[in-house]
Formats: structure tokens, sequence, C-alpha cells
């Protein structure tokens, strides 16, 4: 079988070498031939690779509107009857529903990864600032005090287009009520007044000059150079960024290891909103199987989906596993007040992007750089995404 993942370098590259390695050893005859992609690479990639006929045998999918593309094209193996009894029971069903279309699954969850403000407990000390925000004004006083201290506040990947398209997500959060994102999903109807609210909230936050001098030229995980690296080398204070972050920080600081003061917080409150506030948003991650995948790759994902490797998943990537009986080998400090947290949550959402499928999701993004570079509005965004949602 041919494997298709995104750790191309560190614990989980090697992660996957020895995981691939053990399933051989138990499965005498299934040789796994593995290739490693850049993140930022993938989606596009995969998709040609899709089309083509010529897609790996197992493939990262990270559910709804994107992997609901793949199925319709018929080029995802129905997973249903393949994932055990005993799989489903410790990854529990929340996690399955990302992968689910019309009461069949599509793929195997490896990881949840619900977002919010990751930051600088030394650099919000050397600002003056106490506690973390809880509300937009409270973020935009913690700006003021790192710009006043000579700190950039916040480190956006913009050249990347979805981590600056995750501000709006979360305003877009903050703004709908779950109803109105829900339902958006089907009828990719967006006239609703929240989602020009969200874009208008972004808009004013942005007036803040909150984001890292070039932000727009800046990519998201790749090198000391990138948005991530910038948190990871105290040159920046904060980033919103998915459950993934401790691990990437970790591999762009100087020694190669976590960042010691890395704390995180959810994402603020809006006043007026009819989304609630701790609501969260996120992603799960797992791996599809392709229409012509054998047998062996439905045994793989249960393979990896055990409390063992989940366990190994979950220590090198540090994050945060999709199976339940692995969540105690979780012992980063940002991740565990990321778990409670979404513990906690009276509802996730899944990253709009992924949601509502690729030409949303890639029109939501542009607008929102668009919106960020000075050359379009909250009203453009809303407008690019009826128009991509009309193509459909």
């Amino acid at each position: 079988m041919t494997f298709w993942h995104n750790s191309t370098t560190g614990d989980g590259k090697a992660y996957w070498e020895a995981t691939v390695a053990a399933f051989e050893e138990e499965n005498p005859g299934v040789t796994i031939s593995i290739q490693s992609i850049q993140n930022e690479d993938m989606d596009g990639k995969l998709q040609t690779a899709l089309n083509s006929g010529d897609a790996p045998d197992i493939f990262m999918a990270r559910g709804g509107g994107k992997l609901a593309d793949v199925v319709d094209a018929g080029q995802a193996l129905d997973l249903t009857d393949v994932v055990t009894d005993e799989t489903r029971a410790a990854l529990g069903e929340a996690a399955f529903n990302a992968f689910t279309l019309e009461d069949k699954v599509y793929g195997m969850p490896l990881s949840v990864l619900p977002g919010g403000i990751y930051y600088s407990k030394d650099l919000f000390e050397q600002a003056g600032i106490t506690g973390t925000p809880t509300t937009m004004a409270e973020l935009t006083d913690a700006v003021a005090k790192l710009r006043a201290a000579d700190i950039e506040p916040i480190a956006l990947g913009a050249k990347d287009a979805w981590p600056a398209a995750h501000w709006y997500y979360f305003f877009a959060l903050r703004e709908c009520s779950p109803e109105t994102m829900a339902e958006a999903a089907t009828s990719k109807d967006f006239s609703a007044d929240c989602w020009t609210a969200a874009g208008d909230d972004l808009a004013e936050f942005s007036a803040e000059e909150p984001f890292n001098n070039g932000f727009l030229t800046t990519s998201a995980q790749q090198g000391a150079g990138s948005s991530a690296g910038l948190l990871a080398n105290h040159q920046a204070a904060m980033e919103l960024m998915g459950a993934w972050q401790p691990g990437v920080v970790a591999d762009l600081t100087p020694e190669g290891e976590p960042l010691d003061d890395l704390g995180w917080f959810p994402f603020p409150a809006v006043d007026g909103g009819e989304g609630e506030a701790g609501a969260m948003m996120g992603g799960v991650d797992g791996f599809s199987c392709s229409a012509q995948a054998p047998a062996a790759c439905g045994d793989f994902l249960n393979f990896v989906a055990g409390k063992t490797y989940q366990e190994g998943y979950a220590e090198a990537f540090q994050t945060l596993p999709a199976n339940q009986e692995a969540q105690g080998v979780v012992t980063d400090p940002a991740l565990l007040e990321v778990l409670a947290a979404y513990n906690e949550a009276p509802y996730v959402s899944l990253w709009l992007d992924t949601m509502y499928g690729a030409n949303v999701g890639n029109a939501l993004n542009t607008g929102v750089v668009n919106l960020l570079a000075g050359g379009g509005s909250a009203d453009d965004i809303v407008a690019a995404v009826a128009t991509a949602a009309s193509r459909e």
C-alpha cells in the first residue's frame, strides 16, 4: 500500500516510520510505502492524485465538506463495517461525526484539534498583562500593552491564507448561532447578518494593528521566520491556531524542545453575538482509504487508532489523541488547558473551510486576506462565498 502523511521532519516523521514498521511486522506480506508531504502542499497534491486515479491507498482526511466531495466522487472507501467495535468505543461517536456521511464512516479520527490563542507567558509578563483576555476589549488592550513594550502582539501567517481566515471563522463562531452555521453547510446560504458582522469585527480588530510586521508575506509553519516560529522564538506574543501548535512550536525553538512558557486561552467573547462564549472551533485529523485500497488499509487504521499507538501519536505530535483511553499521556500545560475547555464546550464546530468544502473555503480564505490587505470588505467576503457556492 501507499501512505501519504504531512510529517516531514522530527518526531512525527519518526513516529510514522516506526508505526508502519510495527504494522508490517504484525502483518507479514503487507508492505507500506510512505510519502511525507509538507502540510501546505497536501490538499493540492492529494486532489490531483485522486482526480488522476493514482491516489495513495491511505491519505489524510479532515472530514466535513472536503471529505464529502471525495466521497461524492467515489474516491473514498466506506469504512462503516471496517471500524471495530473496540475502536468505535475508545474514540467515541463525537470523534467520528466529522467522518460520517449519511450514516456511513469514511475516515478514522486520530486527533482532536480545537483552536484558540497560544501565547508566551514571559512576554505577557514583560508587557504587564495579568491574566488572559476573555473579551475582545481585553484582547485589544493586551495588544496595546504589547506594542507599548515593543513586542509584536500576534503572529499571523497570512501568506498561507488559512491562518488569516481562522480569525474570521472565530468571529463567525461568536456572531452566528450554531443553527445558522450548521444550516449553511447544506444550503450554502450566507445571507444572515452574522456573516457580515464577523467580517466587520475582523476589520475593526485589524485596525488596531495587532499582527506582526509583514504578516501578509509570513508563512504559517515553515521555519523560524514563520508565524509559529515567531512565537517559538519570542518574537511575537500570540498566535491563533489549532491544537497541533505545541508540537509545531517545539520543532521551531532553538533547542528543538517544547516552549516552557507556552500558554493557551479560548477565543474571546464578542458583544451581542448569537454564538455561545464557550463554543470552540477546530478539526479532527484522521485518515481515509482510497476506493480501491486493499482490506489491509482498514486493518492499518484500526491498528493506529489503538491505545498504544495513539499514546505514541500524542507524544510525537504534542497533540490531543482521539482515543480517549490515550489522553492520559497529555502533559503539556497548554494542551491540558485546551482539553479542559474542549470537554466543557457547549458545542464544537469544524473549521469553516473544512465544513463548507474546498470551493467555499477557498473563497472565504482569499476574501479574508483581501480584507486584511485593505483590498476588500466584509460584504466582499460574503459575496465571494455566495458566488463560489453557486458554482457547486
